[in-house]
């Protein structure tokens, strides 16, 4: 697994849930099978996303696939990325 931060520069909110939708999702709804977890806030100069996916291969294919196409599309900056290497995850027994 790996986690993933994605620091947008001016980017707004409005946005990522436009390229979402535009990539046929929902915010708030499911999201694409290999990204296991998917979080985005607004920041002091844009939004920043965080994920965790099966792997680095699997969201090298959705940001230079899909997710480029609507980021052209919506003329949004560039992402500062940063990776990690998961260890371990909890989840919510309610879940």
């Amino acid at each position: 697994m790996i986690g993933v931060i994605l620091d947008f520069p001016g980017a707004t909110l409005e946005q990522h849930d436009a390229a979402i939708t535009g990539m046929g999702y929902t915010p708030g709804g499911q999201g694409q099978r290999d990204c296991l977890f998917h979080w985005v806030a607004k920041t002091d100069d844009g939004i920043r996303v965080v994920d965790v996916w099966t792997s680095r291969e699997a969201f090298d294919r959705t940001l230079t696939g899909e997710f480029a196409r609507q980021a052209d599309d919506l003329n949004l900056p560039d992402p500062e990325i940063t990776f990690y290497d998961v260890h371990t995850t909890l989840k919510s027994a309610d879940l």
